[in-house]
Formats: C-alpha cells, structure tokens, sequence
C-alpha cells in the first residue's frame, strides 16, 4: 500500500511539473513588458542568441497599499544564450519596481543593480506602502563593492534611485 501511494504521489508531482507554464512576457501589461524588453535588447547589444527568463522573473505584489498589483521584474535568473551573467555584476542584478497607477497603465519607479531585496512586513495601518530593502554595492554607503550596503524605501508611484556620496 506505501509503496501505491509513494508511486501516485510521484505521478501527480511529475504532472504537475509538466502542467508547469512557460513565463510568457505577453502575460503582462505594456509597462512590464517594455522593462523585460531590456533582456532582449543588452542580449542582442552582446551579439547573444535566445533570452532565457526564469520562471519567476516577474514578481506580481501590491507595494503602494492601494490594492494595485505592481510589479517587480528581477534579472537575476535571466539568461542570454548560455551566459547566465549578462544582467549582474559587481553590483548585483537588474531589477526594476514597476507600480500601477489608478488608470491601469505601470510606471516604472526604480531601475537599477541590487545584490538582493527583501520586502518587508506591511504596515499595520491600512493602505500603507510596502517597503524594500535594498543589499546594494558597497559603494552607495560610502564603502567598496564587497561591504554591506542596506537602503530601505517605501515604494510610491514616486521614482527613485540610489546615489553614491
């Protein structure tokens, strides 16, 4: 009987694998679909083949509290041909915080490097923006590339962008 139900379980988790969908980026809207564009364009300025996104290169999370979904689009797993580094460096990966706005159309609000991101606990209070942290190139705290830098921002239909002293 273990041995049925250990077989089925690995059944259902292959069919599930198979039903997996491709990341299609007409499943976004204009605003996003210009940020992934980006992918297509550095890869061809690097004389590279098919660009390759990871499954979850686009993240889907109201950021401003407004009950919008934005939008996070992160290169880190992006891929031009075989070079999986087209995207980072030093500084980190591409990443680029779009937010939607009350007329539907997406507004990008930051496009830069980061070596990660983490968005932390909402606000208790209703409506409140999300806010980033940022782990940035040394660099941007007045440092060098290989010490911590953390930037927290609240996301708003505001752009922003770090600055190095």
């Amino acid at each position: 009987m273990r041995y049925l139900i250990l077989l089925l379980t690995l059944l259902t988790t292959a069919a599930r694998a198979d039903d997996a969908k491709p990341f299609n980026p007409a499943d976004y809207p204009p605003g996003v679909q210009q940020a992934l564009r980006y992918a297509n364009e550095e890869c061809d300025s690097q004389d590279g083949s098919l660009v390759t996104f990871a499954p979850d290169t686009v993240r889907k999370i109201d950021l401003t509290g407004d009950g919008r979904e934005d939008y996070i689009v992160d290169f880190r797993d992006t891929k031009c041909g075989e070079r999986e580094t087209t995207y980072c460096g030093t500084g980190g990966c591409v990443m680029n915080v779009l937010v939607t706005l009350p007329d539907g159309s997406v507004r990008p609000v930051f496009d830069g490097y980061v070596r990660g991101y983490k968005i932390l606990p909402p606000a208790m209070k209703r409506g409140a923006a999300r806010t980033i942290r940022f782990d940035l190139h040394g660099s941007y705290c007045g440092g060098f590339g290989a010490q911590a830098c953390r930037k927290e921002k609240a996301i708003t239909a505001t752009p922003f962008a770090f600055k190095q002293p």
